[in-house]
């Protein structure tokens, strides 16, 4: 069946950063006078390429829903067609696109979790924190203890910084963890990898409880009707980073249905 085709007039565009050529778009889409998403899902543009080829892309939608918005955020690749193509889109312009699709949404009730992300993988989590902690509207998180861990390259590239820490200020129950793996040495905050401030906090926690670790999980055959969580963790990045952080879990002990990923390479 042909999915229902949409034209998403671009409103804004903001440079989130210039070494990384990455930038925050705000579409509208104009035929629709609600556009139905939950946090975490996508939506796939199309584009011809100049070969005259039908191209389509998925993106990672960078806000919760907001009437007939909806927003993305995408750096350049060198190289790559469609990237590059919607960084150049001029404000007013248009691209199709289909959606919102995708299962990476957080479960319901909300539980304490971990929001684990790399570079543009951000984007979802954003969106996520957006919806359990509206600006104008009831506190979804329901008292759960929140936790980004948010690992970039350079400081630069640290994107919707002022977002998350603005959000931890006023949300006692919403921690925001930065890393970054190649900061020069004027740089005084966290370096390495998202894995080792991830084990701090789980090693923190279970000396709280009183938890042995590591944990013994469920086995895998219990059926998925059965397996309650009271913890979750939805990583969204490149796959090697993905992979390392759910081995490190796993390590602990956890259930590898508590962990949720999208990755995008």
């Amino acid at each position: 069946m042909a999915r229902q085709l949409y034209t998403a007039r671009l409103e804004k565009k903001v440079c989130l950063s210039e070494s990384a050529q990455c930038y925050h778009f705000e579409f509208v889409v104009d035929e629709l006078d609600k556009f139905d998403l939950e946090a975490g899902q996508f939506v796939s543009l199309i584009a011809q390429d100049p070969a005259g080829k039908q191209q389509t892309r998925a993106y990672s939608l960078a806000a919760a829903a907001n009437g007939n918005r909806f927003e993305l955020c995408i750096n350049r690749v060198e190289g790559g067609f469609f990237s590059n193509y919607i960084a150049d889109l001029p404000v007013g312009g248009s691209i199709q696109m289909h959606g919102p699709h995708g299962h990476f949404v957080l479960n319901k009730p909300v539980t304490d979790s971990f929001l684990v992300a790399t570079g543009t993988g951000i984007a979802p989590m954003r969106a996520m924190t957006q919806w359990l902690f509206p600006e104008n509207g009831p506190d979804r998180s329901e008292g759960r203890e929140i936790h980004l861990f948010f690992g970039t390259r350079y400081p630069t590239e640290l994107y919707f910084h002022e977002y998350f820490t603005e959000l931890e200020k006023k949300h006692k129950n919403f921690h925001y963890t930065t890393t970054v793996s190649r900061a020069g040495e004027e740089w005084k905050g966290n370096r390495g990898y998202v894995q080792k401030y991830i084990s701090e906090v789980i090693e923190a926690q279970a000396r709280q409880k009183g938890i042995a670790l590591p944990m013994v999980p469920p086995p895998d055959s219990t059926p998925a009707s059965e397996l309650k969580f009271d913890q979750y963790t939805y990583i969204c990045g490149l796959n090697n980073m993905v992979s390392s952080v759910r081995d490190a879990l796993t390590g602990y002990g956890w259930h590898k249905k508590q962990i949720i990923f999208e990755r995008y390479d």
